[in-house]
């Protein structure tokens, strides 16, 4: 999909469909939107859409024939309620998500976009995000697919602002389809060594090193994690490292993503409804993968390294079982109570190796929880960290890039349920508070002075409901433009 600026008369853009900005006004009528268009026109076409049943309340999205003197052969009435005096533009993003997704099939759509940075950037990022399908699996069934080509409509030519905008969101949002794609890849086309391979191709022909970690790399260098969650597996783990370190960098980010590209539970297996989603739970990867991808793209200056420990989590003869010791890349002792708490052990690994070139900051994000999604449902991540400040900068970022975030704590109290009488830690604490003590757990291996933010993206990374706003059903994205973000930000600072 590609977005593009334009200074076309709105009534003269030749398109399959118009999309116009409408919201509520007095009377039996709908304020329009709609630069370029005369007092006549927009008269006639608020009429239209309001006899329709438009009322303008945001995420409302209603279809007219086209008007006379309007080239287009659909006009889409978007539903943006009161978005002038919003306090922040989730609300705009999803209603012009909506908007697009209802014209999926269509060749070439144009939006009447508002000129100014504020606003014409969350119309374009819910556009684009919204013209996403995943079908490269899909055999004879191929059904709607998304709009290939968004034109926004601006008065005049379009500024370099306006330019290097665009620019920057088709960068970033081709990096969230490419974490989606991942997220929605069937489990048998890829296990660990194709998601190594997916990370490799990713950043083929960018200012990126990688080196990858086989079986034999990781027993040399002790990381028992990632080796013992998948040795019950015929597909065998790997370890990515991604590094884009430009001239003149002077901060450090570190991502880790947790990798699992299918969880059974191992051992302790899990039950089998809904276990087909579980191909997601290399969603941290995914996200990993595409923001390193995305910030090398973008040039950012800003050393950035990304970890992506991955494995299949299987059970068989050869698995991990409730009550093995095993042993971390920094040498602690884990005693496996619970085999479905397996990516806390491979992120343990890829922590243990991070935290060694002492990062700026060190972010993590993984589908780790089910109580994730107990405390904060399906929308909103949990955020957490041993250090308030950066837990704070992260929160802000993610409001900023438009992903919603919760900041979550990391008590104490939580850390005498992960002892063992047999190794170091259990790798399961209290159920209660669940999210919070795998943070606890992780916390463990990250040396004090180190800033780390631990993002738990476990119901966000995946929507199991139908598509919203600019979210397909599937693979989100989650976590991308937050990583994203921190890193444009490290890079002016």
């Amino acid at each position: 999909m590609t977005l593009t600026l334009a200074a076309t008369s709105p009534a003269a853009t030749v398109c399959d469909a118009l999309l116009v900005g409408i919201a509520p006004a007095k009377g039996k009528t709908v304020d329009v939107y709609a630069h370029g268009l005369t007092a006549a026109q927009s008269r006639k076409l608020a009429e239209a859409l309001a006899s329709a049943g438009a009322t303008g309340k945001a995420g409302e999205v209603t279809r007219i024939p086209a008007q006379t003197g309007i080239k287009a052969k659909t006009i889409v009435g978007v539903g943006l309620g009161e978005f002038r005096t919003m306090k922040g533009f989730e609300s705009f993003r999803r209603s012009i998500g909506n908007a697009v997704r209802s014209v999926a099939g269509m060749k070439k759509i144009a939006i009447i976009a508002t000129p100014d940075i504020p606003h014409l950037r969350p119309l374009a990022l819910g556009a684009q995000l919204a013209a996403y399908s995943f079908t490269a699996h899909k055999g004879k069934s191929k059904g709607a697919t998304p709009v290939p080509s968004i034109v926004l409509l601006v008065p005049g030519a379009a500024t370099p602002e306006q330019k290097e905008l665009i620019s920057e969101l088709n960068v970033i949002t081709s990096s969230v389809f490419l974490a989606r794609d991942l997220v929605n890849t069937p489990p048998n086309a890829l296990p660990p060594v194709e998601l190594a391979k997916a990370a490799k191709d990713a950043v083929a022909g960018l200012p990126v090193k990688v080196t990858t970690w086989d079986v034999a790399a990781l027993k040399r260098d002790g990381c028992g994690g990632i080796l013992g969650v998948g040795q019950g597996s015929t597909n065998p783990p790997r370890l990515v490292k991604l590094e884009y370190a430009p001239a003149g960098a002077t901060k450090h980010l570190s991502l880790v993503g947790k990798g699992i590209t299918f969880d059974t539970g191992g051992i302790s297996i899990k039950p089998a409804a809904q276990m087909d989603e579980m191909k997601g739970d290399m969603g941290g990867a995914a996200a990993v993968i595409a923001a390193v991808k995305a910030i090398a793209e973008l040039g950012l200056k800003v050393k950035v390294t990304g970890w992506v420990p991955t494995a299949e989590n299987m059970p068989s003869g050869e698995a991990m079982r409730p009550g093995d010791v095993i042993t971390m890349f920094d040498g602690t002792t884990v005693e496996v109570l619970n085999t479905d708490a397996e990516g806390r052990l491979i992120l343990a690994d890829a922590l243990g190796m991070a935290v060694l070139e002492k990062p700026t900051l060190l972010i993590d994000a993984a589908t780790l929880t089910g109580a994730q999604g107990v405390a904060l449902g399906s929308r909103i991540s949990g955020v957490m960290s041993n250090d308030d400040e950066a837990r704070a900068q992260v929160c802000a970022a993610a409001d900023a890039a438009g992903e919603e975030v919760w900041p979550m704590p990391l008590s104490e109290d939580f850390r005498p349920a992960f002892d063992s009488a047999t190794a170091d830690l259990a790798n399961i604490g209290d159920r209660f508070g669940g999210m919070m003590g795998a943070g606890v757990f992780l916390q463990e291996f990250i040396p004090k002075g180190q800033p780390w933010v631990h993002i738990d993206i476990a119901r966000p990374s995946f929507n199991d409901k139908a598509a919203y706003g600019y979210t397909p059903k599937g693979g989100t994205g989650a976590a991308v433009r937050t990583f994203v973000q921190v890193a444009q930000e490290l890079a002016t600072e």
